[in-house]
């Protein structure tokens, strides 16, 4: 019986940003009503892409777009900032 090392996976690290307080007021409000936006690596492509996955109470969209390191959470806080002047008026 032959053994085989296994392979270490690759790892991505998760981009960091610290969020003002009117951006926690967006993403609070949005969580807090049923939205919630995550990021998620996307291993087709190189190790700097991400995917955004969005979740409107249960219903699961991703959007087709990649993004690199440098504009992922920028794009998240953008889809946040979409859906609170969506519904909050």
């Amino acid at each position: 019986m032959a053994f085989f090392k296994w392979q270490k996976a690759p790892t991505k690290k998760v981009p960091k940003r610290a969020w003002s307080d009117e951006e926690m007021k967006m993403i609070g409000w949005c969580m807090h009503t049923g939205i919630k936006i995550s990021i998620m690596p996307d291993w087709k492509h190189p190790l700097t892409y991400w995917q955004i996955e969005i979740s409107i109470k249960g219903n699961l969209h991703v959007d087709p777009k990649r993004y690199d390191d440098s504009d992922i959470l920028n794009k998240k806080l953008e889809y946040y900032k979409y859906y609170y002047d969506k519904h909050n008026k």
